[in-house]
């Protein structure tokens, strides 16, 4: 009998519930890296809506004047200035440009809360895909107002309220999902690789973005925005919401798993070995969680105030680094948004190695903390030598997205994923998407501060906003250091 090929043997020493599992991690990792592609063009076409205006056409305005007096165009077919794209032409559009990116982030945190009550109730499967056609549908709505020579501030303030609701479907769900199919099995390092979809996504997002964005930015939305609402059909077609759905376990079974008990009112800790029992408790046979149930959690309320002032300043990053590089670096538009790309690739390198270590220390809060005081030294570090050539810049803003994604990652992945496993949930996996629409909400209102911010205070100087941005992530190590303590005291308690 013939020996079987390499790839067949390595397809079969798989199970069918490895590949499953496999396929979902897969799949879900891709669904919202799509999402995140879809947010990332305003922040690209930034520096196109408003370009630096010259002074040169005022060399000879009176001639210009008696020229445009004698002649009466028939059709005005671009209102296009030498400054840029109207409304955002005039010197107060960093506001404007700010108003836009509040709007995004202001609807997606309010509808973030509302998002995980909705998603316990609905399918996933379903509540995925329309919200993903939706999100489609008013992204390339915004690329639309270049095609149709739209003007108005107003209708590009509503495609982003309308996108910031609609987008609010995709992280309870997804996380939810991989909550039913992996269970307690996951782990920081796992979580951290899954997690840098966000990076991968806003890496796509930039670089399909800046290829359109100096010749038509119009696309630069429309683009995303079809790959969005065909991803949404994607789901529609594939996506498996609980294992008993296709006779898979539930949680993969007889798996040893070395697990550390820690009682949050008493600190006692206990090393334990256990089980995983194969059980199909949690999708349907239990009540969905009270907002304020989920808030008694212990830990809940603290990594979700930490996470506010850590995704203001990931989100900072994430709409106004290629304005910044732009300005500082005397870059167009599209180099710009090829350049910010190396803050998303040092920020997966920061989510892997905040859950690798966060594993090895068994400390999620210490690792969060340990970042956050380095990433504040370094945001300044940031500020002063991008200033001092190109090479420079590439090396800061490698180091500076590891340090700032880093706890954002793990607490929005990792931590979610210890506290939906609390001992208070008693293995409701539906109680998971409301634990995390109430941590990303919050972290999503510091996510709608941080760009309004920026703007406001740019004009000023951009020192100003780093600045901004070291006190935000002071104020995210603050809310940090009960646990911290805790984490410390319960360490020590355990050696002795």
């Amino acid at each position: 009998m013939a020996q079987l090929p390499p790839g067949i043997r390595f397809i079969t020493s798989f199970s069918r519930d490895q590949w499953y599992r496999a396929f979902i991690f897969s799949l879900t990792f891709l669904l919202y890296a799509s999402f995140h592609l879809s947010r990332k063009p305003i922040s690209i076409v930034k520096g196109e809506l408003h370009k630096h205006c010259a002074a040169l056409h005022e060399v000879e305005l009176s001639s210009y004047k008696e020229y445009a007096a004698q002649i009466q165009p028939v059709k005005k077919t671009s209102n296009v200035s030498q400054c840029g794209w109207e409304p955002f032409d005039k010197n107060n559009y960093k506001q404007l440009l700010g108003a836009l990116d509040y709007s995004f982030l202001c609807a997606y945190a309010i509808g973030m809360y509302l998002s995980g009550i909705i998603g316990e109730r609905l399918p996933i499967r379903y509540y995925l895909t329309v919200g993903m056609l939706a999100s489609g549908f008013f992204t390339a709505m915004f690329g639309l107002g270049y095609f149709y020579n739209i003007h108005s501030l107003w209708f590009y303030i509503m495609a982003q309220i309308a996108n910031g609701l609609v987008q609010t479907t995709g992280w309870p769900s997804v996380v939810t999902c991989i909550g039913n199919w992996f269970g307690k099995g996951r782990r920081g390092l796992i979580m951290g690789i899954w997690n840098s979809h966000t990076s991968v996504g806003n890496i796509l997002g930039s670089l399909i973005a800046a290829y359109w964005v100096s010749t038509c930015w119009g696309l630069s939305f429309v683009v995303p925005g079809v790959i969005v609402a065909g991803m949404g059909m994607v789901c529609f077609l594939f996506l498996i919401e609980h294992p008993k759905d296709v006779s898979c376990s539930c949680t993969p079974s007889s798996v040893k798993m070395q697990h550390l008990l820690v009682d949050s009112d008493n600190c006692s800790v206990s090393l334990s070995s256990s089980t995983l029992a194969v059980t199909g408790e949690g999708r349907h046979g239990t009540a969905a969680i009270s907002f304020l149930g989920a808030l008694r959690i212990p830990g809940v309320i603290e990594f979700s105030l930490c996470l506010l002032f850590a995704k203001l300043v990931s989100y900072t990053f994430l709409f106004w680094l290629p304005l910044y590089i732009t300005n500082v670096e005397h870059l167009d538009a599209k180099r710009a948004g090829d350049l910010s790309t190396l803050f998303d690739v040092g920020g997966i390198f920061g989510g892997i190695l905040a859950g690798l270590i966060s594993d090895r220390l068994e400390k999620r809060a210490s690792t969060c903390g340990m970042m956050l005081l380095l990433a504040a030294p370094t945001l300044y570090m940031f500020s002063a030598v991008s200033k001092m050539g190109l090479e420079a810049t590439v090396v800061m803003l490698l180091i500076s997205g590891a340090l700032v994604n880093g706890p954002y990652a793990l607490i929005t992945t990792a931590v979610s994923a210890d506290l939906g496993t609390h001992k208070s949930l008693k293995g409701n996996a539906r109680a998971l998407s409301t634990v995390t629409a109430i941590i990303d909400g919050t972290g999503s209102v510091g996510a709608a501060l941080g760009p309004l911010l920026a703007g406001l205070i740019s004009p000023s100087g951009w020192n100003n906003v780093f600045y901004m941005l070291m006190v935000a992530d002071a104020c995210a190590l603050l809310f940090l250091l009960r646990l911290i303590e805790k984490e410390l005291r319960c360490n020590t308690d355990h050696t002795l």
